[in-house]
């Protein structure tokens, strides 16, 4: 176990000198981790966390694909389904909060199979 535990650290720490990119495709957990400091804000407004911020942006800035971002749009709304708290002028208003531009409404009515 402690092999394969120094081969990956080994991995990731290549690919972070080399600076490729270690994974192909945005995941859900990647979503879902990137948002979890936007909790408080998307249930009961308020100031937007500045770690919320952080995580919209690098979110933002990994969905560079068509597929990344319809990945993203997906898991999404698979998070605003699964929370029903979830504020949806809040959810649609945090981009731009946090100086965002996503190409897409941030909405449980959005089809994100057709998001470019």
């Amino acid at each position: 176990m402690a092999k394969m535990a120094t081969k990956v650290m080994c991995l990731v720490l290549v690919c972070m000198v080399v600076g490729v990119p270690c994974t192909e495709a945005i995941t859900c957990g990647q979503v879902v981790s990137a948002l979890v400091p936007c909790l408080g804000y998307l249930t009961k407004g308020g100031a937007v966390p500045p770690a919320c911020c952080a995580g919209v942006r690098g979110l933002n800035n990994a969905a560079k694909s068509t597929p990344d971002r319809q990945t993203a749009c997906g898991c999404l709304k698979g998070v605003y389904a699964s929370n029903s708290g979830i504020n949806l002028g809040f959810a649609g208003s945090l981009p731009g909060k946090c100086g965002v531009n996503v190409p897409y409404k941030i909405s449980p009515s959005t089809d994100c199979s057709k998001v470019t």
